[in-house]
């Protein structure tokens, strides 16, 4: 079997090296490596051309169109029985290869997707931000864990498909923001063998930084309701929680002010701040415990409760605020 790997680059020349030096030591040795740079003003083409003598790799420039149509600009140049799908932000375990050939052999799976992981080179904020993206007290709980929520959806950081898939399907038609589940909802309307296949893990960087991890949330959020206007039906009550959280903390901040600005002389409004205060005091303390025991470090469980509730806060809001945009303004 020859696995063609597809990997989108924009203004991200840092990041790639990681991924083919990681891909370098991979124990499968059929497979062929396409970077597609989509309209970078910072191109890695010296980086990827320093692999040349260790990988089967092939550079190609195209305009920016997004994430979206340049894996499929790869896809088109693609040899492979199997195209795999990686970001820029990965690294990838030596067997990965290994355990995809396998899982495909032993299952039959027509797409696919992995789990991600934080590798001990990342930064604190990097290994915070793993947690949450991972963490049953999020919704990132949802994402690569085998007891995820209804159908599988492969996401694109580590995601797969067959060639007669992508035959079938054209790839992507949606450039940005959610392209790769409504990718995974026509795979799997299209009645193909979708699905998670656990050991095939890869470590993920994810954002450095709680600004850039709040604007990519957010834009996870506004994709929802993208995906909501093309196949209402895969809107689940999972995926409104954060919007739901962002309201009950609008809510309690504004009564605490109230209770504190009036001295406490609303016994009903009191008792309502108190029970609420209380419930966001449990969550914080169970969050932060269960990020303790699971990274094993008290300083990365301190910032897993600040990536947390960055990830909620900026992906309720952008649910929200496109939910207003494009259901009840229709714009």
């Amino acid at each position: 079997m020859f696995l063609s790997i597809v990997i989108p680059l924009y203004n991200r020349p840092q990041e790639i090296g990681e991924l083919l030096e990681s891909l370098t030591q991979q124990r499968y040795a059929p497979f062929e490596v396409i970077v597609v740079e989509d309209g970078s003003s910072k191109p890695a083409k010296h980086i990827v051309e320093s692999y040349q003598d260790r990988l089967d790799i092939h550079y190609y420039e195209k305009k920016n169109e997004g994430q979206g149509f340049a894996r499929n600009y790869g896809f088109l140049k693609a040899k492979g029985d199997y195209f795999i799908v990686f970001d820029s932000d990965i690294i990838v375990p030596a067997d990965y290869l290994q355990r995809v050939v396998g899982a495909i052999q032993r299952d039959g799976w027509d797409a696919f997707g992995g789990p991600d992981a934080a590798h001990s080179s990342f930064t604190d904020i990097q290994k915070a931000i793993s947690y949450s993206m991972t963490s049953p007290f999020t919704t990132g709980g949802i994402r690569g864990s085998k007891k995820h929520v209804g159908q599988f959806h492969p996401r694109s950081f580590n995601m797969g498909l067959s060639r007669e898939v992508y035959e079938h399907t054209g790839g992507f038609k949606l450039s940005r923001r959610s392209e790769d589940i409504e990718l995974s909802i026509r795979m799997i309307q299209r009645g193909f063998k979708v699905g998670l296949i656990p050991e095939a893990f890869v470590y993920h960087k994810r954002r450095a930084t709680f600004e850039q991890f709040f604007k990519q949330t957010q834009g996870f959020g506004k994709g929802r309701i993208d995906i909501y206007k093309l196949f209402p039906q895969e809107l689940k009550i999972v995926h409104v929680l954060p919007a739901f959280f962002v309201v009950g903390l609008v809510c309690l901040l504004f009564c605490n002010l109230i209770t504190w600005a009036r001295r406490g002389q609303i016994p009903m409004l009191t008792l309502l701040c108190n029970i609420g205060n209380v419930l966001f005091l449990i969550y914080t303390c169970l969050l932060f415990l269960h990020a303790w025991i699971c990274t094993k470090r008290i300083t990365v469980a301190g910032l897993a409760v600040m990536a947390a509730y960055t990830q909620l806060i900026a992906y309720g809001l952008g649910f929200i605020g496109n939910c207003m945009d494009r259901v009840v303004w229709k714009k």
